[in-house]
């Protein structure tokens, strides 16, 4: 092919996503990751971050990024099995499993080399993995790239999740379990686009009745669920029932990277055969040393005191929500089995493309910025705009934002 006609190809690909109103571009952020940020020279309220605790721009966390660098230097040179595994990422993966309650903790470039690693380490041809319907693009993809025998249950239903499970083990050729098919249960506990819950002890009882694993990615939950901020798997005790927590360093801890806590042996499993870690460069020294400052704050009454903000916010906004009319309350997500004390995701689900991005342009013309999310982050027709909410955020701010949505303030 040449030059013209591939660019010929590219330029009928983008006018087909243009034509069904999923063309994206990239909005230049002229300064920090921010409540209050500049587009094009103009101001945004920032309601879009998963900045959830408001540490990604922390003192704390700037400050030990750049003692990071001075003494580690910008980049780690290597992978972490040549010569980059320096003391600060095993200095992070001490406080992670601390933090955790784990026996061991594994960093890897993003959440989604976290994924992709974990899962291709455990399973393969002849394996089964069971997903939640609206699991994560990072554990879908991983799952097809494994090899194994991929099944999806819908979304939260367990008795779905059950009858799939009974099947496998009725279909079970071979009775001893070291020759048996290994069956993997992969979910997100707080999901990344709805905000619901996953029941992870009725997840763990399954698991344990049919003789699976359970992999639970706690993305979207680490630093906001549980006495002391660990994840819905500390909320819902049962840490000591998961095989495999995941989760990102750029959510509520604020820096980058994506990790594994699990057992010793899971971790130098995951070590020797998760192509991610083995054969990518290691994380920068900054974001580890950022990420370690953020787990001392998330334990510490500061993080209490930033979570019970950002709760009172949420709940703020949601009692909004529901004084401004049946039209906006319709277009709200139905309530799942668990749905959560309080939403740091937000979900208003308007359906068309064309109507979330509508919406969007109408919050930026306000001062907004609340991206409408559309396919293939979430499935066609149910676009949405994603409002997320951080403990940098004011009570004033959330009222600005409530009348912005309310369509008896527009004219």
């Amino acid at each position: 092919m040449n030059p013209s006609e591939f660019d010929h190809l590219l330029s009928e690909r983008l006018a087909q996503f243009h034509q069904h109103n999923l063309l994206r571009k990239l909005r230049q952020i002229d300064g920090p990751q921010a409540i209050h940020i500049q587009i094009d020279g103009k101001p945004r309220l920032n309601f879009s971050s998963n900045d959830y605790l408001g540490l990604a721009n922390d003192p704390a966390l700037k400050s030990q990024a750049a003692n990071a660098v001075a003494l580690y230097g910008a980049g780690s040179g290597s992978s972490r099995l040549i010569c980059g595994s320096l003391s600060v990422h095993h200095e992070l993966e001490t406080a992670l499993a601390q933090f955790k309650q784990t026996e061991a903790a594994l960093t890897f470039s993003a959440g989604y080399a976290a994924a992709l690693g974990a899962i291709t380490a455990l399973v393969g041809k002849g394996d089964v993995i069971v997903i939640d319907r609206l699991a994560h693009a990072c554990i879908v993809d991983a799952a097809r790239l494994s090899g194994a025998r991929l099944l999806v249950y819908p979304h939260n239903d367990m008795d779905r999740l059950e009858q799939i499970l009974r099947r496998l083990d009725r279909g079970a050729q071979k009775p001893s379990p070291a020759s048996r098919a290994r069956i993997l249960i992969a979910t997100e506990s707080v999901f990344s686009m709805d905000g619901d819950l996953a029941p992870l002890r009725d997840l763990a009882d399954l698991k344990d009745r049919y003789g699976a694993w359970l992999m639970v990615d706690e993305a979207h939950a680490t630093g906001l669920y549980g006495p002391n901020r660990r994840g819905l798997i500390e909320d819902q005790k049962v840490s000591d029932r998961i095989e495999v927590q995941m989760g990102t360093l750029s959510k509520a801890i604020g820096s980058s990277g994506g990790f594994i806590c699990g057992s010793r042996l899971l971790i130098d499993c995951l070590i020797n055969r998760a192509r991610t870690f083995i054969f990518s460069t290691a994380p920068c020294p900054a974001s580890a040393a950022a990420a370690i400052a953020a787990l001392q704050v998330i334990a510490s009454p500061e993080g209490a005191h930033r979570l019970d903000h950002l709760r009172r916010l949420a709940g703020r906004f949601s009692e909004g929500m529901a004084k401004i009319g049946d039209a906006t309350a319709r277009s709200s997500p139905p309530a799942t089995r668990l749905d959560p004390p309080f939403r740091a995701i937000h979900p208003w689900i308007l359906g068309e493309e064309s109507a979330a991005l509508q919406m969007s342009t109408r919050l930026d013309q306000a001062g907004f910025l609340v991206p409408a999310i559309r396919f293939p982050a979430v499935a066609k027709g149910a676009a949405r705009l994603r409002i997320t909410f951080t403990s940098n955020h004011t009570f004033e701010e959330v009222e600005s934002l409530l009348k912005a949505l309310d369509p008896s303030q527009t004219t």
